[in-house]
């Protein structure tokens, strides 16, 4: 960000109740990982994030600006590689070999997702997988280590 111009509505706190939201903000994974961002809310507004480092904002999270507004955080549509096999076990080898090399995935029932890229879906593809390239939100596991999980902690 531009360290010369102040941003009005700055974002300070990501909050752990789930308030009902005055705003929204629409965000692809890669922008909601960063902790430092100048954008703009749904409404148009610029926005500026100061959040810890590290955080990654997650859809349904809810955020306070130092002016008191809640902010929803959305997980907007991107271009992702969606693949499905009623096979458990060619699921698991998939996200084996994805998670081996280091790719973020989502898992649903029958089907698991990443980030688009053509050399990755060769390869899921070859271990008998069916893959639709398609416009998703993307909201990939958070990981074995921490990281936050909204609303179904296990």
């Amino acid at each position: 960000m531009d360290s010369g111009e102040q941003i009005e509505l700055q974002i300070v706190e990501r909050l752990s109740a789930d308030l009902p939201a005055q705003a929204t903000l629409t965000l692809p994974f890669e922008q909601r990982q960063k902790s430092r961002l100048r954008t703009r809310l749904d409404s148009g507004e610029e926005v500026g994030l100061f959040l810890p480092r590290g955080t990654v904002l997650r859809h349904g999270d809810r955020l306070r600006t130092t002016e008191g507004l809640v902010v929803e955080v959305r997980a907007a549509p991107e271009t992702v590689s969606t693949a499905h096999a009623d096979d458990p076990l060619l699921l698991a080898r998939a996200a084996y070999h994805l998670g081996n090399r280091h790719i973020a995935l989502q898992l649903g029932p029958g089907w698991l997702r990443y980030q688009h890229d053509h050399v990755l879906d060769g390869m899921v593809w070859a271990l008998g997988l069916a893959v639709v390239c398609e416009q998703a939100p993307f909201e990939p596991e958070a990981g074995a280590y921490g990281g936050h999980r909204h609303g179904h902690d296990h």
